[in-house]
């Protein structure tokens, strides 16, 4: 998985296709990402203590990482991440679209 935390991420298929949204968090066992804005549910919680309060809470569910792909500002398009290993043999993420390297 060459997606991170904090990338830029098109949505690819579904409800939500086209849209664009920063990754939160990711899940590699589960193979899923967290999208800010992306995937919204409403959770019902009930108060555990007496200062905390019950209700229902809005947030964002984990969708699988086939239906996102990194966006690229430079070219304004998505592309995929690929790994690319530099002369002085460190590894750096790059966008394949346009060899740009992403900045970690």
């Amino acid at each position: 998985m060459h997606i991170r935390k904090g990338d830029t991420v098109v949505i690819l298929s579904g409800k939500y296709r086209g849209r664009r949204g920063r990754v939160l968090r990711v899940l590699p066992k589960k193979e899923r990402v967290v999208v800010e804005g992306i995937q919204m549910i409403k959770r019902h919680t009930r108060s555990r203590t007496t200062n905390q309060q019950g209700g229902i809470v809005v947030r964002e569910a984990p969708i699988h990482i086939s239906k996102v792909m990194a966006w690229c500002e430079a070219a304004k398009a998505p592309s995929p991440i690929i790994m690319k290993r530099l002369e002085d043999g460190t590894r750096v993420r790059v966008y394949k679209i346009n060899g740009e390297t992403l900045n970690d």
